[in-house]
């Protein structure tokens, strides 16, 4: 087990993950939601870390892993737009239809927190993902992919719905 915090572990390897990261992307986006990922996972499972090899090199195997799952992911749903504007675009689609909007409504109202309100910030608030962070004292990159986990999950309810 390592002696350093979380905060100092996040401090210390950021960088690291993040551009090991990118270039198994290539994207600065999936490479921020693969390393946001990977320090929530590396949080979840510090107390496991033996210290067998470099904390560094124990971090770039969890985003590895990570990224994997990614293009999993991504493989098994319909292709993710180039941009988050069309990402949300296709959501907006659904929103616009009564019925639609209605059911996304009542799944966001059973919802578990932080989802909920971050969801809410993002698209009725239309507020930007700082702002987001900030009202909630996290990363940017935590409000991002706290986003992509509540749209996901309201995108596997209504596909659920068909």
């Amino acid at each position: 087990m390592t002696d350093l915090s979380f905060e100092e572990v996040y401090r210390r390897y950021f960088q690291d993950v993040f551009l090991f990261a990118k270039g198994l992307s290539g994207d600065d986006a999936a490479a921020e939601e693969v390393t946001a990922e990977t320090f929530f996972k590396a949080l979840k499972s510090l107390h496991c870390y033996r210290g067998e090899c470099d904390l560094r090199v124990w971090l770039c195997q969890i985003a590895k892993n990570t990224w994997f799952s990614y293009c999993r992911k991504r493989k098994r749903f319909a292709p993710m737009p180039e941009t988050a504007a069309a990402e949300d675009f296709r959501l907006d689609d659904r929103l616009s239809d009564s019925a639609d909007a209605f059911a996304i409504h009542q799944f966001l109202h059973t919802m578990e927190e932080p989802y909920k309100e971050v969801f809410s910030l993002r698209v009725f608030g239309e507020l930007p993902y700082a702002q987001i962070a900030a009202i909630f004292g996290k990363s940017e990159s935590w409000a991002r992919v706290t986003y992509h986990r509540a749209k996901c999950k309201i995108i596997e309810f209504m596909e659920g719905r068909t």
